[in-house]
């Protein structure tokens, strides 16, 4: 296996063209990863995961026999940049793309629909699993409200019991996020909405900037109201910044937070501050105990031997997760006899009914009228530096009624 080069003003750069050997059949997947941009903290660790996916699928024989031929390209999460190189990949007759997050997801989503080209990228967002707005959009992981949800209710099975004041008033509530994100925020009415269920005292919402690298101003201020449980909807910047700073202002409130907040980065940079903070996990973390984490780290030190075990994400193994459902699927879709993007969506995600595909990924389903991949959501709380896991949250199973109609695409 060798790895293909392109001229640099073709492409801005690119870590993976994997290819097969001269002549095999092989289908073609194209690739949008951040690795000079806003994300690129957390894009590498992504990047590295799908290129190290792909090679795995082609050592095990590929797709029925048939190489992935991979193009990914690095974007910088630049939207002036996104639809360019996906018409590059319409011009070289790609099956489907693995995207990377909100900014090539959202941009990205009406022309993927009108194409008919399976998108499947690590933007959770609860709108993108409605089929009828977002036919072609895909991830193999459960979406932001869902976990925001799972997250509260997690605190409220197993923390709220424990709090000196239970049983006697209501717990209370409080978000802060950057108001202008459309990401931070996109989870603030579902969480929310949680909380109106278990009958919390929600306060005022805090506005934080994502790049914010001080927050105690906002913690000043949400003393006022003095939270027993605090949602933080930002990255992972402002996110530890504004826990360390509720720990030395001793606010006393825990802390939820979002799967893009809760990584291995937490506790290294909000240090003992980060104890008990909890969040979802779409996915183990590396390294952890899981079918597939083997191999995950094994073609980890193979093709990026470089890169430290210890200082590889979680993100990787989100990315693993999109590369072996999208896998799952082109396998349906070939056996049926086509590998057209409606074959692939209809022949394949759309006939997943609880498809395990191992790393502590929830068991698989998607519906031509739901592409929300499972009501199953595994709570985690960090312990001593370590991720332990608190509880799997299983909203349908706990609200069949209001995970069918209430809570479909917000």
């Amino acid at each position: 296996m060798q790895l293909k080069l392109f001229p640099v003003l073709l492409i801005t750069f690119i870590i993976a063209g994997v290819t097969p050997a001269a002549g095999a059949d092989s289908i073609r997947i194209g690739a949008f990863n951040d690795l000079s941009g806003a994300t690129c903290d957390v894009g590498w660790d992504y990047a590295l995961g799908v290129a190290e996916a792909i090679r795995y699928i082609n050592d095990e024989g590929g797709i029925n026999g048939k190489q992935i031929e991979l193009f990914q390209f690095d974007y910088g999460y630049r939207a002036a940049e996104v639809l360019a190189k996906y018409k590059f990949f319409r011009r070289i007759n790609v099956n489907a793309v693995l995207g990377w997050h909100i900014v090539d997801t959202e941009a990205l989503s009406p022309v993927v629909a009108k194409d008919k080209m399976p998108y499947i990228s690590a933007f959770y967002s609860a709108y993108l699993t409605d089929p009828a707005k977002a036919p072609f959009n895909l991830s193999a992981a459960t979406d932001d409200s869902s976990n925001a949800r799972a997250a509260l209710t997690a605190w409220f099975d197993e923390k709220w019991p424990t709090h000196r004041d239970y049983g006697k008033r209501r717990p209370r509530f409080q978000c802060i996020f950057m108001f202008a994100s459309s990401y931070a925020a996109a989870a603030i009415r579902a969480v929310k909405d949680q909380a109106e269920l278990f009958g919390f005292y929600i306060g005022p919402d805090q506005d934080l900037s994502l790049f914010a690298v001080d927050a105690h101003q906002q913690v000043r201020a949400m003393k006022t109201f003095q939270p027993d449980l605090v949602w933080h909807g930002n990255t992972i910047l402002s996110v530890a910044a504004t826990i360390k700073a509720a720990s030395a202002l001793e606010l006393g409130a825990d802390h939820i937070v979002n799967n893009w907040a809760f990584d291995e980065n937490l506790p290294r940079l909000a240090g003992k501050a980060a104890e008990g903070v909890m969040g979802a996990a779409v996915c183990a973390f590396y390294g952890e105990k899981a079918p597939l984490m083997d191999k995950v780290m094994e073609y980890g030190k193979k093709y990026n031997p470089g890169v430290p075990t210890n200082r590889r994400l979680v993100r990787t193994v989100q990315a693993w997760a999109n590369v072996l459902a999208l896998r799952e699927a082109l396998n349906r879709a070939d056996r049926t006899g086509g590998l057209s993007g409606e074959d692939i969506l209809k022949n394949g995600f759309e006939t997943f009914r609880d498809f395990n595909i191992g790393l502590n990924v929830p068991p698989l389903t998607y519906t031509a009228g739901d592409h929300r991949s499972s009501g199953r959501v595994s709570i985690y709380e960090v312990n001593n530096g370590q991720f332990q896991l608190v509880e799997i949250v299983d909203l349908k199973a706990r609200w069949p009624d209001k995970w069918e109609h209430a809570w479909f695409g917000w």
